[in-house]
């Protein structure tokens, strides 16, 4: 007997489809005892690196669909048009993929090992998420589900596909539904295990299989994930609004940030964890034990000064093999500049040429050509003016969740403050060194 294993995680592209042969003696999966099946299943994932393990039906929930209608009738989605454009498959697994019975649904713990907001307090320092500062979670959980797959079509005579992120499947939902998690208040997945910090993905597989109990909401009365967005992009529970969000502007959107938007943003130039590190779950949470999903030294607290230099080469060079690298040098120093203007006061400051220039549009996407040189020499004055009266710090956790998924609603609790001095000092010879 053969079945068929098919990497299918990006979506929008082609996925390869390999035929691997069954093991002596595998049954009918119609004889199997799904009981027995699941355990093993589990146990394999656990050996592949996964930290959470959950089963769901492949059958469409009319809610997802009622979700995700009103989500994008809003406009909420901004200029995310792939999730319009894949609606149809988005809000059913089996559109997706019609022979699907189940899906596995699996998560990977990227726990920091320190307080997630304490780059905060370092205004000469890019904020980076906690999800990027390590290797791209693409690749380290597609190689995870991969093995995974093909151990399942090894050990049993099914087929299976899997996906992470990118594909038009609703993560968060499905993870619920399998009993991994609940969708919490900032519209993200929460675990009783692992907070906030979860990597989702999934293995949609022909084995028919009995679903997990779905996880309760255990947000309770708990509103600081809402109360900790800096652009109040949670207005109301369980949703938001990415349009408001520092992580879809400063990550998918790539046009012109209104001043007074950006004016929040402080010192965040990729993405936004105030939402999930203020989830008081995460004093369940553990540090990850992927050493991928790590922080890289040279992404824990990057210098602005230097992030404003490097041109599209060095970019590249840089962020390789990181979630970084996806938005380009261009968009990334929009960001930095942003980050410049904030930390240094100068918006209020009318003694000192004003910063609102920075962010019109176009500004930082060819900054190395003859004709920025001046937006370089201003933002280098905007530097040594911000070391000298810029105002002490306070910690506010004013960041906004990392996810733009409409139908993913999760809590999150007051972050731990984790070594905070400690990782302050490390932090100052970290790359690149002044």
């Amino acid at each position: 007997m053969r079945g068929q294993f098919r990497d299918a995680s990006w979506g929008g592209r082609p996925g390869s489809v390999e035929d691997v042969a069954c093991e002596p003696g595998v049954s009918d999966p119609k004889a199997i005892d799904p009981g027995v099946t699941k355990k093993a299943i589990q146990a394999y994932a656990r050996e592949c690196g996964f930290d959470a393990v959950g089963f769901a039906s492949a059958e469409a929930d009319p809610q997802d669909e009622r979700n995700l209608r009103q989500y994008l009738g809003e406009g909420r989605h901004g200029e995310m048009r792939w999730m319009a454009e894949t609606a149809a498959r988005r809000v059913n697994p089996q559109v997706l993929w019609p022979d699907a019975c189940t899906v596995i649904c699996l998560g990977v713990n990227y726990g920091p090992a320190d307080d997630a907001l304490a780059i905060r307090d370092e205004p000469d320092r890019g904020a980076i998420s906690v999800y990027a500062r390590g290797r791209d979670y693409h690749d380290v959980v597609k190689k995870q589900l991969k093995a995974l797959g093909r151990w399942l079509v090894r050990s049993y005579d099914c087929d299976v596909k899997v996906f992470v992120d990118t594909a038009p499947v609703m993560e968060k939902p499905l993870a619920m539904r399998a009993g991994i998690g609940w969708i919490g208040r900032h519209t993200n997945l929460v675990s009783r295990r692992f907070g906030s910090w979860l990597f989702l993905g999934e293995v949609f597989t022909t084995l028919d299989l009995p679903p997990d109990a779905p996880e309760a909401d255990h947000c309770g009365s708990c509103d600081a994930c809402r109360q900790a967005c800096p652009t109040d992009a949670l207005a109301e529970p369980y949703r938001i609004d990415p349009r408001r969000c520092v992580a879809y502007l400063t990550i998918e959107y790539g046009g012109y940030i209104a001043p007074e938007l950006a004016a929040r943003f402080g010192n965040r130039i990729y993405g936004c964890d105030d939402c999930l590190a203020a989830c008081p779950w995460n004093k369940f949470a553990s540090p990850t034990l992927v050493e991928q999903l790590r922080a890289r030294a040279e992404l824990a607290a990057p210098r602005l000064s230097w992030l404003h230099t490097i041109d599209d080469d060095e970019f590249r060079r840089r962020f390789a093999g990181t979630a970084i690298r996806r938005i380009g040098g261009g968009r990334l120093r929009r960001n930095v500049d942003i980050a410049l203007t904030n930390v240094s006061g100068l918006r209020q400051d009318t003694n000192t040429p004003r910063a609102e220039g920075l962010l019109e549009p176009g500004f930082g996407t060819n900054r190395h050509n003859a004709g920025n040189r001046a937006d370089t020499r201003r933002l280098t004055a905007f530097q040594t003016h911000a070391r000298s009266t810029m105002p002490a710090p306070t910690h506010t956790h004013d960041m906004c969740c990392g996810s733009i998924d409409p139908l993913a609603r999760e809590a999150k609790r007051p972050c731990m403050r984790l070594g905070s001095a400690a990782a302050s000092t490390s932090r100052r010879a970290l790359w690149p060194v002044d």
